[in-house]
């Protein structure tokens, strides 16, 4: 019957961390931000909100009165 051991790697240090996110920040790609156009408030129709949804966000202090 086959023993198998396993090999733990060593603890990385926040250091090493850095070091690894440096090396990989140029392989990111940001993709460029684009402007989403507004809608006017006419053109939104039939859009419905449960009572207690509305409850909710109007409860919410930065969407609130």
């Amino acid at each position: 019957m086959p023993t198998h051991s396993v090999v733990s790697e060593p603890e990385a240090s926040l250091a090493d961390l850095r070091g690894d996110c440096v090396r990989m920040a140029p392989h990111w790609v940001v993709p460029p931000k684009t402007a989403t156009p507004r809608v006017a408030p006419s053109l939104i129709h039939g859009v419905r909100v449960p009572p207690a949804s509305a409850r909710l966000i109007e409860a919410t202090e930065e969407y609130g009165a």
